[in-house]
């Protein structure tokens, strides 16, 4: 997959067909469907974290805290949907995820908006410090040395 160049800055770009069902009565694609977007390249830089051992050897994982978009333009089918995900806040227990969509061919992001992910104990119900090989991770995928 050629990078796009608004998604230059983004450690993991993925590429989602546009499917004929995810418009709208307007011919768009839904505003929840960037919102499912974000969440695919979440779970992309996860498996890159490799957080499904993770919570199988220690319970630990994320947790979806927030969640919200800004909509630059319009998208509709047939399209490539190139989204990107890359960490750029790393606080003792939470972290932001930075997201941006932009479409293959078409210049400029369709949309972009952030989450905040917490990470959480699952056997005790209550958030955690995030592990230190997991911040060395994060560390290193980014390139940078965040807080």
């Amino acid at each position: 997959m050629t990078v796009h160049s608004a998604l230059a800055d983004y450690k993991v770009v993925i590429a989602l067909p546009v499917q004929w069902g995810e418009q709208d009565l307007y011919g768009h694609v839904n505003n929840i469907i960037y919102f499912r977007w974000f969440e695919s390249a979440r779970v992309a830089y996860g498996e890159r974290l490799d957080f499904a051992r993770l919570f199988r050897e220690r319970k630990l994982g994320p947790i979806l805290a927030s969640v919200r978009c800004d909509f630059r333009q319009q998208v509709s089918y047939p399209a490539t949907a190139l989204v990107g995900a890359r960490i750029t806040r790393l606080g003792n227990s939470s972290l932001t995820m930075t997201h941006a969509v932009a479409v293959e061919g078409r210049e400029g992001l369709v949309a972009e908006g952030d989450s905040t992910v917490v990470f959480f104990d699952y056997a005790a119900q209550k958030s955690t410090r995030i592990p230190d090989d997991l911040r060395a991770k994060i560390r290193a995928i980014e390139g940078l040395p965040l807080a």
